[in-house]
């Protein structure tokens, strides 16, 4: 493993910066609406000079009004995701763990769902109600990682392949209890939320909400971060680790409890996306090494960068109607988590 070095770590992140930047064009670009390249490098540039009065109604509308807060959101969700799913990886020592196949997702949705049917019923502060789904989805997803959790270790050992069946069965018995909840709603609001668990990027967030997923992804992130020495020496098995002096027991709770927090903050906002945190990490570490600390931070804009590409796809492909961004990172996803699946258990 080559030593980290601040350069280095600057250059991989400034490059796939560049490239997260690009596609923010192209993405801000593409839609229903044309938008012609030149109008819209001119009015990006007003903006950044302060000259915003000097936009046209139209490109003010559906440029900075529409496209560009879901592209911010895509960015954010993709980039929880990612971290999310290398760090489970690392953890747990599986290639095949991310929040969405280990059923994480699953329960972060579950805690959502019941998050939004008992807020209408409490009399509840805008600021506490706005709160509600956020922690009910953060509360899912820990309680479900911990059930996987427990339920794939054999003899005070974690066994992959247990863990991985774990993670699948509880994704289908928490899927189940959403078709359950979502029986019970009426035909257009069965159908808002049936796109809206697929994967639906297109609701305009309040600014609280805003500005909570920003912070949540940088805290939880950084936490993460902080044990990513640790993760490297894990990946070894955890009693070598702990012969070098890693304290399992700290690195395991912040990251259960920060990849648990991205997750449920990403499926409060966006709904359950799959395969994001299982493609992207691998992707990432063939282009740059496993040492985490490069790739929990380069697995950051490779979500964001995916994520935007995703996206742009489900609302342009068969524009003017949409895709749910799910369907779309499914379509990557599902076959190289096969792919991945029979090499992992040949």
């Amino acid at each position: 493993m080559r030593p980290l070095t601040f350069s280095r770590l600057l250059m991989h992140c400034a490059v796939l910066g560049a490239i997260l930047f690009a596609v923010v064009v192209i993405a801000l670009k593409m839609g229903a609406v044309p938008v012609s390249l030149y109008g819209l490098v001119r009015d990006l540039f007003r903006v950044a000079f302060g000259q915003a009065s000097q936009l046209s109604s139209e490109h003010q509308l559906i440029v900075f009004n529409i496209r560009l807060p879901r592209i911010f959101l895509s960015i954010f969700v993709g980039a929880s995701l990612s971290v999310a799913g290398a760090s489970f990886q690392a953890l747990l020592r599986n290639p095949l763990a991310d929040p969405y196949v280990l059923g994480i997702s699953s329960g972060a949705s579950v805690g959502a769902i019941l998050a939004l049917i008992i807020e209408p019923h409490l009399a509840l502060a805008p600021a506490i109600a706005a709160l509600f789904t956020p922690v009910g989805a953060f509360l899912g997803a820990a309680m479900t990682v911990a059930a996987v959790y427990f339920l794939g270790r054999r003899e005070g050992e974690i066994d992959t392949t247990t863990l991985l069946l774990a993670g699948i069965i509880s994704a289908s018995f928490l899927s189940a209890i959403i078709q359950f909840f979502m029986s019970t709603l009426s035909g257009g609001n069965y159908r808002g939320f049936a796109f809206w668990i697929m994967g639906d990027l297109s609701t305009p967030l309040q600014p609280i909400l805003n500005w909570i997923l920003r912070v949540g992804f940088f805290v939880a992130a950084g936490a993460i971060y902080t044990t990513a020495a640790d993760l490297n020496l894990l990946l070894a098995g955890e009693k070598e680790a702990m012969h070098l002096g890693v304290d399992i027991r700290r690195v395991r709770i912040v990251v259960y409890i920060a990849a648990s927090l991205l997750t449920g903050l990403a499926v409060s906002v966006s709904g359950a996306i799959g395969y994001v945190g299982l493609l992207v990490p691998h992707v990432m570490r063939i282009l740059f090494g496993s040492d985490h600390r490069i790739l929990l931070p380069t697995a950051a804009f490779g979500g964001a960068i995916a994520l935007v590409i995703a996206d742009t796809l489900a609302r342009t492909v068969v524009s003017p109607s949409e895709l749910p961004v799910g369907a779309v990172t499914a379509v990557a996803g599902a076959p190289l988590f096969l792919y991945l699946l029979r090499r992992r258990l040949a």
